[in-house]
């Protein structure tokens, strides 16, 4: 039963938010029950997954493959990925086939000249950037460049901005990391003063590694900015700025020289007094925080999708190489080596894409907050296609480290997934943290009608039937998971509905040890975090796989075969993360990690002398 202890202890968890690591992350967090967050109570809200959400109809489904085929065509044709990262930079007559295909507009709706397309159909287009520094310059100019316009705009400000960065005319550029802010975005110093008149603000400071940075026409810059409060109180916060460079005090830096994505533009901005008229300010003036994250947030399902399609690509070309070259007078994909690469390549994929989909379904059905289900996209879509080209360019052995094969220019620009728009390590503290923050606040409540039974007797009936089902070991069934999958894929159900009840009950035991103090135990979060992708991913193949039995494609046995394997490896994982997370850290290993790092740092470097200098 759950204790008023319980209680006590989740009310300091639900203050994570006053934290200074991830309040950059959390400050914006909505008070609603979304899929991802309700994972954290041990609860599957099928309602909202199952059926897998398909939310085109059929204009925009011919619109999408209109799209999609002449841009597949292009990059082919006109694309030289080999020259673009050689020479570190996009030729003009390829970018102005990228205006012509309409691909600066793909979210800009169709009154401001934009395509209009919803969330799912341009997640799959992105899948058809074949080369990574066109899809860095596409995304970094429409996923967070004119992004806070479209969320966040003013009806003159949209008329103003959005026809010309539809068209490519305009570039846009998203300025908010500082030499001294990176996953830190509070504690930036750039900063926008108001003119004595107030007409407009003066704008001074410098923004790093800014994509499109020196190509930029319209930027979006966060800058503190001083307001004054309803109590007449001076504060000092984050206001955004659309920022024209015409409006001069704009200077850009040498474009950085990069390991990877060559030829996107990232370079160094800097504002000198800098003229901002005040109807430029994006949302409200000290409001400029919410619009970084909303931003941020409701764009990272882009990389996990643009991963899917690039593990896709790689699978597709080493599978013709494996099954074409010979050794010992056998091909290559007779061996069980590399027949493990290719499936643990498909299983990684198929899992990408199901989450990505899933994720921008909800989103286009309505969700209004879906930044935990991106979070997880990103992450678990960055990493999957770093394994994955590691993989391939092991398959190809020798071949794969020559430059003339793509595979180590894929694995050059594709590191970067994991760095951008937040890196993974504070994504996977943002997922537990939101996560158990919802958590710590529903029980709350329950606390609430534990103290007083009878305030509302059907939600203590649910919840006492749960918990007796808990207690006699018939976690498969509180979630009813069965009732919307497919009866073929039963034994993935059971799997996936016992790691959520075992996830629940974990969550609410660490809330109650730790409470606020959760956030310093970042090694159990990672792990907390790892569980919550896993069910995610496990949840968005079973409902997908659903779909493809239900309506008989010709590809549902393989998918079934997938979905088996997935769930199967994912339940075992979990169950490990389990037994560590619920061991402690004395005994899983985190303290002596700890000590060794703590040494290291100590004595500036290794601590052990070498082995000959003993």
């Amino acid at each position: 039963m759950l204790s008023l202890k319980v209680g006590r202890q989740v009310l300091g968890a639900c203050k994570l938010v006053n934290t200074p690591l991830l309040r950059c992350f959390l400050h914006t967090s909505k008070p609603t029950s979304t899929f991802a967050k309700d994972l954290f109570l041990g609860r599957c809200n099928k309602a909202k997954v199952f059926p897998f959400p398909d939310p085109l109809n059929e204009e925009q489904r011919e619109t999408l493959t209109m799209l999609v085929e002449p841009v597949e065509k292009y990059f082919q044709e006109k694309v030289d990925s080999a020259d673009i990262d050689k020479k570190a930079k996009i030729p003009e007559d390829v970018m102005g086939g990228l205006r012509d295909l309409g691909l600066f507009g793909l979210l800009i709706p169709e009154k401001y000249g934009g395509l209009g397309l919803l969330n799912t159909n341009y997640a799959r287009v992105t899948e058809a950037f074949s080369d990574a520094s066109i899809a860095v310059t596409l995304m970094a100019h429409q996923s967070i460049g004119l992004k806070g316009i479209l969320l966040c705009g003013t009806e003159a400000q949209k008329q103003k901005y959005l026809p010309r960065l539809a068209s490519g005319e305009h570039i846009a550029a998203f300025c908010l990391t500082e030499p001294s802010s990176g996953s830190d975005a509070a504690s930036i110093q750039t900063r926008a003063t108001l003119s004595d008149d107030g007409k407009h603000f003066l704008l001074n400071g410098s923004k790093i590694w800014i994509s499109n940075g020196g190509w930029a026409d319209v930027m979006t810059v966060f800058a503190r900015t001083h307001i004054t409060d309803a109590k007449g109180e001076q504060q000092d916060k984050i206001t955004a700025f659309i920022v024209e460079r015409e409006f001069g005090g704009v200077t850009s830096g040498k474009p950085e020289d990069k390991l990877g994505i060559r030829g996107s533009n990232t370079c160094e901005l800097h504002f000198d007094n800098t003229p901002i008229p005040v109807e430029n300010v994006l949302g409200d003036v000290g409001g400029g925080f919410k619009v970084a994250m909303n931003i941020l947030n409701s764009g990272r399902f882009g990389i996990g999708a643009g991963a899917g399609g690039g593990l896709r690509r790689l699978i597709d070309a080493a599978a013709e190489h494996a099954t074409s070259r010979k050794q010992f007078n056998r091909t290559l994909s007779e061996f069980g080596q590399i027949q493990e690469k290719f499936a643990r390549m498909a299983l990684k994929q198929y899992t990408i894409e199901s989450m990505s989909y899933l994720t921008t379904g909800l989103l286009d059905c309505g969700e209004e907050d879906a930044s935990v289900e991106a979070a997880m996209c990103k992450v678990y879509g960055s990493e999957g296609l770093w394994v994955g080209v590691n993989e391939a360019l092991q398959i190809l052995g020798g071949l794969g480290y020559m430059k003339d094969y793509p595979y180590e220019r894929v694995m050059r620009d594709s590191r970067i997934l994991m760095i951008f728009e937040g890196t993974n390590e504070i994504l996977r503290m943002y997922i537990a943290l939101t996560g158990m923050q919802h958590a710590g606040k529903q029980l709350q409540e329950m606390v609430k009608y534990i103290k007083n039974p009878f305030s509302n007797v059907e939600f203590m009936t649910e919840f006492l039937t749960k918990r007796a089902l808990y207690a006699l070991g018939l976690k498969e069934n509180l979630q009813g998971i069965a009732s919307v999958a497919h009866p073929q894929l039963a034994e993935s159900v059971k799997r996936l509905e016992e790691n959520i009840a075992d996830f629940g009950r974990i969550s609410e035991k660490l809330l109650s040890k730790f409470g606020k103090k959760i956030i310093e135990e970042q090694l159990l979060l990672k792990r907390m975090a790892d569980v919550s992708i896993n069910l995610y991913g496990m949840t968005a193949v079973i409902s997908r796989a659903t779909r493809s039995i239900n309506q008989e494609l010709p590809s549902a046995h393989h998918e079934a075969l997938l979905v088996d394997t997935i769930c199967k490896e994912k339940y075992h994982a979990n169950n490990a993360l389990f037994k560590e997370v619920k061991s402690g850290s004395t005994k899983n290993g985190d303290e002596e990690l700890k000590k060794i790092a703590e040494e290291i740092f100590s004595k500036g470097g290794c601590v052990a002398p070498h082995t000959l200098n003993v």
